[in-house]
């Protein structure tokens, strides 16, 4: 995590002011340059800016301050700033801020993106977003088909499919009798409309057809979900084995995690399965305070390393120093100073899937250097960049603008681990390889369930796979447009670009 201290973090932002670019910029409009609108006023540096031109230039500010291949790209150079009348031109060109933002990422970047709505990124960053429960993989019936067959993955409890007729290891291949395609999938599972009803299926020889029934589901705005899917304790012949399914990376969620950890501690368990196979990253900071329960022993010890563009290195380096970019195991919660209930493990049984992301590899990474990692399942997805929030103050006070609610979530760092280790773009490997078979899931927290199966067998000593070569395999998954915004490793701090305050 970036551990700020609250005026650390107050510190780095008036720095980052004071270094950048000081000049005096046109006054920006909706209106062309031409336009009277744009004579600059050459006694004071703010700018008037109006429309979607003031979200442009935030979004400039914003990635040519922080983007982490900010000197790679061309037009995100601090050159831009250097002729007023061409920045002005610039920002006049590019007036759709979305557009903008997208043909300045860098060829590399697969995950920054922008957001409208700065209370709904807000929310997606805690588990917060509009759902009836069921999370579900979307893929092909079959390779080069048009059709499209959804597959429940699990049920989110206290949701409005919780309950009813619907569970793990179900099918669907049709929305309110339409049957789902590559064309309209998007519209009929993730349009505007709250309620809807899956017309479900079942494998029959090879293949799936409709059984008849249809679950009415309702989709509650503002649903918090809770990342710890399912914990217990399982008897095996290693002993007393934790296991716990975690989803989602949540800053404000590590106190109901340390308290788990706590009381898998009294039970006395000796070894943990901690099951990631379908959690896109999150919080770095409760990426650290989970690494920090399943050790302990390595309290102050460098468990990261965060490499940031070298405009910003060589700032904070300067007034900081460079012990600024380590993140190290800690004995306490960075939000109440609880102490960390830690299992001093020596070793690990982490499940991952093609859909681990980001700080599930940071976990896995960072703990590598210090006990044994045994990751079992198929190779993650190879995310080892983090990214913060950008909002667009209008002043120094932390005053979000009035004008508009876009917020940019763009990536500003790679984070290694303590051997400088960052290189898996392509994944991490698994030790012992088993893709997840969708037409054979089985029961979460099951010891038959053929993942933690293959887990436990391997803390026992045998390292026996439990399943064969799976019937569907998971090239033919289609990615969830709403759970990819998720998929992330962010810092735990939000800051922003000042306009007009070069």
């Amino acid at each position: 995590m970036l551990h700020f201290l609250p005026n650390k973090l107050f510190l780095l932002l008036i720095g980052l002011i004071l270094i950048s670019t000081s000049c005096k910029k046109e006054a920006l409009t909706d209106e062309t340059p031409s336009a009277e609108t744009t004579n600059l006023d050459t006694d004071d540096t703010a700018i008037s800016l109006e429309g979607d031109l003031q979200i442009s230039d935030f979004v400039w500010e914003g990635l040519n301050q922080y983007y982490y291949w900010q000197e790679e790209v061309p037009d995100l150079a601090d050159s831009k700033i250097s002729d007023d009348k061409a920045y002005a031109q610039f920002i006049n060109e590019n007036a759709d801020p979305v557009d903008f933002f997208e043909s300045l990422l860098h060829e590399d970047d697969r995950f920054s993106w922008i957001q409208e709505d700065y209370e709904e990124l807000e929310n997606l960053l805690q588990g917060i977003y509009a759902t009836n429960g069921v999370e579900f993989g979307l893929t092909l019936a079959c390779s080069g088909c048009d059709e499209v067959v959804g597959y429940v993955k699990y049920i989110l409890e206290g949701s409005d499919a919780d309950g009813k007729n619907i569970q793990r290891g179900d099918f669907f291949t049709g929305v309110n009798g339409t049957t789902l395609t590559r064309s309209n999938y998007a519209d009929l599972l993730f349009g505007d409309e709250l309620t809807y009803t899956l017309n479900m299926a079942t494998a029959e020889e090879g293949a799936l057809v409709g059984n008849g029934i249809n679950v009415e589901l309702t989709k509650e705005e503002n649903f918090e979900t809770n990342p710890i899917q399912l914990s217990k304790i399982l008897e095996t012949a290693a002993g007393k084995v934790g296991y716990i399914m975690y989803n989602q990376f949540v800053g404000e969620k590590s106190p109901e995690l340390n308290q788990l950890f706590g009381e898998l501690k009294s039970q006395g368990i000796t070894e943990l399965v901690l099951d990631l196979r379908y959690n896109g990253g999150g919080s770095v900071q409760n990426c650290i305070e989970l690494a920090s329960m399943i050790t302990g022993q390595f309290n102050g010890e460098v468990f990261s390393k965060q490499q940031w563009n070298s405009k910003l290195e060589t700032f904070i380096t300067d007034r900081y120093g460079s012990d600024y970019f380590i993140d190290r195991f800690v004995d306490a919660l960075d939000e109440n100073e609880e102490a960390i209930n830690s299992l001093n493990l020596e070793r690990i049984a982490i499940i991952t899937t093609s859909e681990s992301a980001s700080a599930s590899e940071l976990l896995i990474n960072g703990l590598a250097p210090y006990i044994e990692v045994i990751q079992v399942g198929e190779q993650t997805v190879g995310k080892n960049v983090g990214s913060i929030t950008l909002y667009d103050y209008i002043d120094n006070n932390d005053t979000k603008n009035p004008d508009h609610k876009y917020a940019m979530q763009p990536i500003v760092l790679k984070i290694a681990n303590k051997n400088d280790f960052a290189d898996y773009t392509d994944g991490l490997e698994p030790n012992i390889a088993l893709d997840e078979d969708i037409r054979a899931l089985g029961i979460l927290g099951d010891a038959e369930e053929p993942l933690l199966a293959t887990a436990l067998n391997a803390l026992n000593g045998t390292g026996k796979r439990t399943l064969k070569k799976p019937t569907h395999p998971r090239a033919l998954l289609i990615n969830d447009p709403l759970l990819s915004r998720i998929k992330g490793m962010h810092l735990d701090v939000t800051l922003g670009s000042s306009q007009g305050k070069r």
